[in-house]
């Protein structure tokens, strides 16, 4: 077994990553703080062909040096757009036919490994703020709340963990 070099990856170029035909995915993140979240975020986006995200709040925008740390230029290939609350984008998003699921511990939660949605389905995750998580005024326009099952001391993750699991799940049954 040996390491793959760089040039065997094959990785697309960012303009031909926006010609690529994306999953039917919209990230929403609802007043996250850290930049360095949101760069993961990013950077876990483009892995997944994700079609946006939606920074909502005070969650920090591109161009930003810390953001782009850990997104290493994936703000460039994953489009974004910017709203001043999550609920506004929930609400464009459901007006335009997307299906809308938190990622939060809440009463009749899905557990992810239980979750499936149809393949191309319009989909819309909500990721929220790292101590309060999903604002509650958020809950009542969600289809449900995707739960990930966790074992141990620990009842939460960190958001950007987070969404690399759920999005990895969620990729995952559209290959």
């Amino acid at each position: 077994m040996r390491k793959l070099s760089m040039d065997e990856l094959g990785r697309i170029s960012v303009e031909a990553f926006k010609q690529a035909e994306k999953r039917n995915i919209v990230v929403v993140l609802d007043n996250i703080r850290s930049m360095h979240n949101v760069g993961s975020i990013f950077r876990t986006a483009d892995a997944f062909l994700i079609q946006a995200i939606c920074l909502c709040g005070y969650t920090p925008q591109p161009p930003h040096r810390e953001i782009n740390k850990t997104a290493l230029g994936a703000t460039e290939s994953v489009d974004w757009l910017h709203y001043p609350t999550a609920l506004e984008a929930v609400l464009e998003l459901k007006n335009r036919g997307y299906r809308i699921y938190a990622v939060e511990q809440a009463e009749g939660s899905i557990l992810l490994n239980q979750f499936q949605i149809q393949t191309n389905e319009p989909t819309v995750v909500i990721l929220g703020n790292e101590v309060e998580g999903v604002g509650a005024e958020l809950l009542p326009y969600c289809e449900a709340c995707i739960e990930i099952p966790q074992m141990g001391t620990k009842h939460s993750l960190n958001v950007s963990v987070a969404a690399g699991i759920v999005l990895w799940k969620l990729f995952e049954h559209t290959i």
